[in-house]
């Protein structure tokens, strides 16, 4: 038996949450996808990573919300004020999407656009 891709596991973790978290979770990987096409999925620590140039963010499913941490939003503009969590952490920030919640979408895409052109100013 072969190993599974980083894409299928991914579907699988959607498909395995259903829900407000499933569909929360394919939500922010479309906006992902769209925000940056050449974006590489991957599998880590049993999550999943999006990366382009160094990691961007991770999609973790937790009980009450589907977070994306990026590992260094700290570094990242956010005049949206998008990140609502790990906002006293050293590089990383994170959003916590909660059920219910709307997804700013423009201001998404530009935290990615963000966190890509930091993992390129290495």
């Amino acid at each position: 038996m072969t190993e599974k891709s980083a894409a299928e596991k991914i579907d699988a973790r959607i498909a395995e949450l259903s829900g407000w978290r499933g569909e929360m979770l394919a939500r922010i990987r479309r906006l992902i996808k769209e925000a940056d096409p050449e974006v590489v999925e991957e599998w880590k620590w049993e999550n999943p990573v999006w990366s382009h140039g160094g990691i961007i963010c991770t999609g973790e499913a937790y009980k009450a919300a589907i977070k994306t941490t990026f590992p260094k939003g700290a570094a990242l503009a956010d005049p949206s004020g998008i990140f609502n969590s790990s906002l006293t952490g050293g590089t990383r920030r994170a959003i916590d999407f909660k059920e219910g919640d709307e997804i700013d979408e423009a201001g998404f895409k530009a935290l990615i656009h963000a966190a890509i052109v930091q993992n390129h100013s290495k």
